[in-house]
């Protein structure tokens, strides 16, 4: 890619980056909020629960990290090898990770929820190695987003559990 479509290029590859991570988020959320006061609020959680209002914070940061990793790895030569790998990679968790919140919240099946988180682990693990190859720095959001789905994994399996 010559430096003239490099340098018109960002914005694309920014709107790009932003549409898919925020198309995720509206997912998940509309999966998600309206089950909150009655349906998920009637389940059997464990005591290492966090309180409701944590996970709107929590989620934005990690979805702005993964856009902005995402971006930096749009920005890269498309001959770059492993890049067309960590799109796909990155385009695989990120709709697992909107399919969890409709397996989970909007059909009510913490345990359908449970096989998706488990997808959606290895799959964020191998999006962080795509990502790696590529650019490090594009990488490491995908470590806090790891520890904070196998967190929710944690609470998705005790959920089942107890309900």
């Amino acid at each position: 890619m010559d430096s003239s479509s490099r340098s018109y290029g960002w914005a694309a590859h920014a709107l790009i980056a932003a549409l898919v991570v925020v198309t995720a988020s509206f997912i998940g959320t509309r999966a998600t909020i309206p089950n909150i006061p009655i349906w998920y609020a009637g389940l059997q959680k464990p005591p290492f629960t966090p309180p409701n209002w944590l996970f709107g914070p929590v989620w934005t940061l990690i979805y702005a990290a993964l856009a902005l990793s995402f971006y930096r790895i749009l920005r890269k030569d498309p001959g770059a090898p492993g890049r067309s790998r960590a799109i796909i990679a990155f385009m695989v968790q990120i709709t697992l990770n909107a399919l969890w919140s409709v397996a989970f919240f909007g059909l009510h099946s913490p345990a359908l929820g449970l096989g998706v988180i488990a997808l959606l682990w290895l799959s964020i693990v191998a999006n962080m190695i795509a990502f790696w190859t590529l650019d490090h720095i594009a990488a490491w959001p995908f470590a806090p987003y790891l520890a904070w789905v196998t967190f929710a994994g944690a609470l998705n399996v005790t959920i089942v559990m107890l309900n």
